[in-house]
């Protein structure tokens, strides 16, 4: 006899325990603060789905898989267009909509976005407490989470690994000579760009039109990034001007010391050299 229970569009997709985690803190409450839950959640979802990605496409480039790489990475760009199309819809709240519950935030902050924290470390970024700590907050992309917590403990293991860029290191390496110092680096320190590397991703570009793709593809996705954290703070400064982050951190003016900071800057540099 067969028990399987029946699958439905609600109980697959748990609608109805979705539907109940908006819940604002405001009196009435406010109009705004659904919006505000609402969008940010689906933000969490879309990082969690960018994890889910980038996993896979690291997979990818190690074992030298072109095709997948690009279905990949094409991907991703499209998700972080989605995520960059979301603000238009959060600015449609006014300032004086989101402060008639912004001090019901209390300390919340993007900042203590853990998923977002660790796609930065996916994609390469290793600032540490102490001398290589955020020049903006004096801290490490991990301690603005729970010392102890298991989201801190993604991001602090993901900054133990091999990076995005590491795989797409080992790609290219994949496709012709590739700097042996490069690929054998202490993966747990912040990368630096390298005349050599981008002397062979030259080479690559003339050489092999596949490994071009990748590489174009991933700038796609630094752009995207970058194209994310403009519009992020333009948001911001639209919505509180120049007052301080709910986070403690100093808002506009910290979330625009991050722009024009690209991930894959070998990518970048090499445009002046062709």
């Amino acid at each position: 006899m067969n028990h399987q229970k029946h699958v439905t569009y609600i109980s697959y997709l748990k609608v109805d325990e979705l539907l109940e985690l908006q819940q604002p803190l405001s009196d009435g409450p406010e109009h705004d603060e659904l919006l505000f839950i609402t969008i940010h959640q689906v933000y969490e979802l879309w990082f969690k789905q960018l994890l889910h990605e980038a996993s896979a496409l690291q997979a990818a480039l190690e074992r030298g898989d072109t095709h997948r790489s690009l279905a990949l990475l094409g991907r991703m760009r499209n998700i972080m267009k989605t995520c960059v199309s979301q603000l238009d819809i959060l600015e449609t709240m006014t300032p004086l909509q989101f402060n008639s519950f912004r001090d019901r935030l209390s300390s919340a902050s993007g900042f203590q976005s853990a998923q977002f924290r660790e796609f930065e470390a996916v994609l390469g970024r290793r600032d540490q407490a102490g001398k290589d700590a955020d020049k903006s907050t004096g801290m490490g992309m991990a301690e603005h989470l729970i010392p102890g917590s298991p989201a801190r403990a993604r991001v602090e293991e993901a900054m133990q690994r091999p990076s995005l860029w590491d795989s797409a290191l080992r790609y290219f390496a994949t496709r012709g000579e590739f700097s042996k110092e490069a690929l054998e680096r202490d993966v747990a320190i912040q990368w630096q760009p390298d005349d050599q590397v981008q002397q062979e991703l030259i080479n690559l570009h003339r050489s092999d039109p596949e490994a071009s793709m990748v590489s174009e593809s991933l700038v796609d996705l630094d752009e995207g990034l970058q194209e994310w954290r403009y519009r992020h703070v333009k948001m911001v400064e639209r919505t509180i001007g120049r007052k301080m982050g709910t986070g403690g951190s100093s808002g506009v003016d910290y979330l625009a010391s991050t722009l024009f900071a690209p991930v894959f800057p070998d990518l970048w540099h090499i445009r002046s050299k062709f």
